[in-house]
């Protein structure tokens, strides 16, 4: 009896599901990542990589940036000079845009600072990034159709928002079945086995 341990599925990229890397990606940015799309449209896709952390604090390095304890991720190879956020505050921040059940990317990013180095804001409501995952149209698709990646379900937005899991990108594979299971546990070089 075999296995077939093919890396595909039929979902559709839309936002508010999850891109989960190919196993055997190298790449460094993309490899064994979870992507959050924050939007799918025409004129392309664009997300943030929730698994990649930076091991340093932004406010030794970033102009106003709260002195937090949080999590801070490289969102991608775009823009990566440029601090992002996601957050749970909804229309507490204005010019705020709704992604999905209650996440909302973007606003004021001044007031978001202030009210976080005031305390009026748990940092676990706000989650921050430097550059973002980025698409022309029709790019994310082709690279679906090539297994670089899964679509996953809608996932809650305490996933989402959580710096905390460990080792997110074998928790959602194990999630789409038992083969991917497998797929999750398996060397990036099977020489390393």
């Amino acid at each position: 009896m075999t296995m077939d341990l093919s890396f595909k599925n039929n979902r559709k990229p839309t936002k508010g599901r999850v891109l989960i890397a190919d196993p055997f990606s190298k790449d460094e940015y993309f490899g064994r990542s979870v992507v959050y799309i924050c939007d799918h449209n025409s004129k392309g896709t664009f997300g943030f990589v929730l698994t990649n952390y930076l091991d340093i604090n932004l406010a030794d390095v970033a102009k106003n940036f709260p002195n937090i304890n949080a999590n801070i991720s490289i969102g991608g190879p775009v823009q990566t000079e440029s601090i992002f956020f996601i957050h749970t505050l909804g229309n507490r921040i204005p010019e705020s845009t709704e992604v999905m059940d209650g996440i909302y990317i973007g606003g004021d990013y001044d007031l978001i600072t202030e009210q976080l180095t005031d305390g009026k804001i748990d940092p676990s409501q706000v989650r921050f990034f430097l550059g973002y995952s980025g698409w022309d149209p029709g790019q994310l698709e082709e690279e679906i159709t090539r297994n670089n990646w899964i679509v996953a379900p809608v996932i809650s937005p305490m996933e989402i928002m959580d710096t905390n899991i460990k080792d997110i990108w074998q928790k959602f594979m194990k999630r789409e079945g038992k083969k991917y299971d497998i797929l999750s546990r398996a060397p990036l070089d099977f020489n390393d086995n």
